[in-house]
């Protein structure tokens, strides 16, 4: 079925105006507001929604003078690697939002950076999703929301946090706010001098099915990834009236290094052995920027959001190289290369709810038009002369544009003891790929994806709940990339533009229980992947090329749990973990190759305050697991944060992190084409010493 997205898009922004000029007054269902009431007391720690749970982490003591990552790593169900990679209750199939909406910095591979650099200090709670309701954009999987902090207290308040840690490592960052009756003005700035250390080994053997050759590589390398990162943010909020409010934010972040990266290569093959290393020096950086503008209504029993927002992101990774030969002896070659790429994310969305008599209906529509362009540049130097030869393999240049329309439809329902949440997702999505030289590729898909959490209060204090989720997950950008792409010595890149989207469901039966002291969860879940995003090799030249291609299947099925205690106003004790089943049908060269492995993770933590003094740990622990024709090794961290309040306005925050250097992580990959195995070792262990300084 043809459509245009434009029009589309067109049409619906026109709809986004209209409710503006008409205010309706009807966002999602559980952001309405049937009445205002002024409580004051203790945040809850946790709050359970039908569809998320929200995890306050604004007093977190690793969150002071930590990372966006380290907030997350410590929040419960979810784990987090120490190079950024994220699972929610087994899930790797996340999505990560700020303030309820996506960004260019979180929605491509740059995400992991932009974690690691994001102050934690900023961050108010957590929300974690595992089965989003038709109102989200889900992409196939869990969401994590980082929800900000926002002061709106009449006054002018300010704060100034700073750390330390080894091998020069230190950040400073202040934020304030300035509020009256009708407005409010907040914003932060923040410098950074992060690094991580990585020890890399890779070993490869390679087998070529059409010439019967095989060889073996070997690659080692220590590199240390020294940052300098700024970030500033800015805000506006403007009471229209009591019941109008007009919000406009911008930030900028800016993050770059020049890292040394000596790799030793030992290669192998019916020609003779040849060992060199290959030499690089980056630069390395990226930028990001986003401006959003956000309208809300509010009146009894209904309430009324748009927001339009435009995010962009660009990064430059130097590829450039000089390989130093040790056997067999010649002279140093010298290679020029660069990626270049940028995403440009326009969003604009309309959410609308009202009550009802059984409880509470809501609307919205959301129009997304992302484009990504990259642009890879590989020329071999004369040494003598400087003068470059392009390489028109890995020389090219591309952009993919992604239109997705989706409109959405949700009804909460209360009847006696029973809570119903149903919702059904219409989504439209556009994907061209436009190379640089070639002719266009287009694909136009669409879905109707519903959404059920059914809620039942079997006692005061227990309850029973049921939830289900479809959704179409798209392909990465990089993935369809039309032209082969230097990765290494060993193997190159080579998207595949014929991509299709992935079809994913989940379904997840728990149970939960809170008592006076002690509370806890326990569910069951099973998760279904169709189209499946693969690994497809072939041999260029003797050289390993790596595409990619749809085929493949997954399932997974698994229990999960968590249990708290808090057994005085001091301790604080808690756990999560769950164990699963997974089943892998990957494409290779003679034919699918099933798997099946046995997976887990465990959480702990522990918080005890005692007048001044707040001491905090958390722990975790991740399974070896099945990966498509391999396996990874497992992983643990251990964490511990130490705060003092000195005065009423000044505290002294000590972080340890990765106490035990556990993230060492193993792999290996069994094709019929190739055999690897290797390690990746982020040290992630420092300690960090800061102090927090509030202004009132």
């Amino acid at each position: 079925m043809y459509f245009d997205p434009r029009s589309l898009s067109r049409t619906a922004l026109s709809l986004i105006l209209f409710g503006l000029a008409a205010q309706p007054a009807p966002t999602r269902a559980d952001d309405a507001e049937v009445a205002t009431v002024t409580v004051t007391g203790k945040k809850a720690p946790v709050v359970k929604k039908i569809d998320k749970t929200v995890h306050d982490v604004s007093s977190m003591p690793r969150a002071a003078n930590g990372s966006a990552q380290d907030v997350l790593q410590s929040t419960p169900e979810v784990a987090v690697t120490a190079d950024g990679q994220i699972s929610v209750k087994g899930n790797t199939q996340v999505t990560v939002l700020v303030d309820g909406k996506p960004t260019a910095m979180l929605s491509g591979d740059e995400r992991a950076v932009a974690l690691q650099t994001m102050s934690g200090a900023d961050i108010a709670s957590i929300e974690v999703i595992t089965n989003p309701s038709a109102a989200y954009n889900a992409n196939g999987g869990a969401i994590l929301n980082i929800v900000l902090k926002r002061n709106r207290k009449a006054g002018a308040r300010a704060q100034m946090q700073a750390s330390a840690a080894d091998h020069g490592l230190w950040n400073v960052g202040t934020s304030g706010d300035l509020t009256s009756k009708d407005i409010s003005v907040h914003g932060n700035l923040a410098y950074r001098r992060d690094g991580t250390q990585k020890f890399r080994r890779s070993a490869v053997e390679w087998n070529n099915p059409l010439s019967g050759q095989t060889g073996t590589t070997v690659q080692t390398s220590e590199i240390f990834v020294r940052r300098k990162v700024h970030s500033a943010a800015l805000g506006v909020d403007v009471a229209l009236s009591d019941t109008d409010s007009l919000s406009l934010s911008v930030k900028y972040n800016d993050r770059g290094s020049r890292p040394l990266h000596d790799t030793l290569n030992v290669a192998r093959d019916g020609a003779g052995q040849t060992i060199f290393h290959r030499i690089s020096y980056g630069p390395n950086e990226q930028a990001d920027d986003s401006a959003s503008l956000n309208y809300s209504h509010q009146d009894k029993g209904s309430a009324l959001k748009a927001m339009v927002q435009r995010s962009h992101t660009k990064g430059l990774i130097d590829k450039s190289f000089s390989d130093v030969f040790v056997e067999p002896a010649r002279a140093t070659s010298y290679s020029r290369g660069a990626t270049r790429s940028a995403r440009h994310l326009d969003q604009a969305t309309l959410d609308w709810s009202r009550a009802s008599a059984h409880g509470q209906w809501g609307m919205g529509l959301d129009i997304q038009d992302q484009v990504n362009d990259l642009h890879n540049y590989q020329a071999s130097v004369d040494r003598a002369t400087g003068a470059e030869t392009p390489d028109p393999e890995t020389t090219n240049g591309y952009a993919v544009a992604t239109t997705l329309s989706a409109a959405y439809l949700t009804d909460q329902i209360r009847h006696g003891k029973w809570e119903a949440l149903l919702g059904g997702r219409m989504e439209r999505m556009a994907l061209r790929v436009r190379p640089a030289d070639g002719a266009m590729q287009t694909g136009r898909w669409q879905a109707f994806n519903p959404s059920l959490h059914l809620k039942y209060a079997a006692s005061d204090e227990a309850d029973l709940t049921l939830s289900y989720r479809r959704s179409l997950q798209r392909p990465d950008p990089r993935d369809l990339n039309p032209f082969t792409t230097y990765v290494d010595a060993q193997n190159l890149s080579r998207g595949n533009p014929g991509l299709k989207p992935q079809l994913l469901t989940s379904w997840e039966i728990g149970a939960n229980a809170d008592m006076e002291h002690l509370s806890g969860s326990a569910s069951t879940f099973y998760r279904t992947s169709r189209d499946t995003v693969a690994d497809a090799r072939s041999f260029a030249d003797n050289v390993l090329v790596t595409s990619k291609q749809n085929g493949g299947q997954a399932r997974s099925a698994g229990v999960t749990g968590s249990l708290d205690w808090t057994p005085d106003a001091k301790l604080s004790l808690g756990m999560d973990g769950g164990a699963y089943r997974v089943v892998l049908s990957t494409p290779d060269l003679y034919g699918a190759v099933r798997q099946d492995g046995i997976a887990g993770y465990i959480n702990l933590r522990a918080s005890y305050s005692a007048g001044p003094d707040n001491l905090s740990l958390d722990a975790h622990g991740q399974s070896s697991a099945i990966t498509p024709l391999g396996r990874h090794g497992a992983t643990s961290n251990v964490n511990l944060s130490w705060k003092r309040q000195l005065s009423k306005t000044l505290s002294l925050t000590v972080n340890a992190s990765d106490i035990f250097d556990g993230s060492k992580r193993t792999y290996r990959t069994a094709a019929s084409t190739f055999r690897q195995d290797g390690y990746d070792h982020f040290l992630a262990r420092r300690i960090y010493v800061g102090f927090v300084k509030k202004f009132e």
